[in-house]
């Protein structure tokens, strides 16, 4: 998935309409690929993959504005698949 599409995905998932914070977002999702390899995740071009990095950015959103900073439950638990599934594969070769 090109990075066009990984804004557009965001941009639909916080409901924005506008490219006003488009910079910001881009910003967002590199943070956010940053932190899910930091985890011991390896990039790949699964749509598993890039949802969780597009998942993460739009929580990085939300916790700035919001009174609950912790990760939703839901994109630990993706996280954590994505990456006892890579460490699966490892195993297996």
């Amino acid at each position: 998935m090109d990075e066009k599409t990984k804004m557009l995905i965001l941009k639909q998932d916080l409901q924005m309409l506008t490219s006003a914070n488009d910079d910001y977002l881009r910003h967002l999702l590199e943070l956010a690929e940053e932190a899910i390899q930091r985890e011991g995740i390896r990039e790949t071009d699964s749509i598993e993959y890039e949802g969780a990095q597009i998942q993460y950015a739009a929580y990085l959103f939300r916790k700035r504005a919001g009174l609950e900073t912790t990760m939703p439950r839901y994109l630990r638990w993706g996280l954590n698949n994505i990456l006892l599934s890579q460490k699966a594969k490892k195993n297996d070769v």
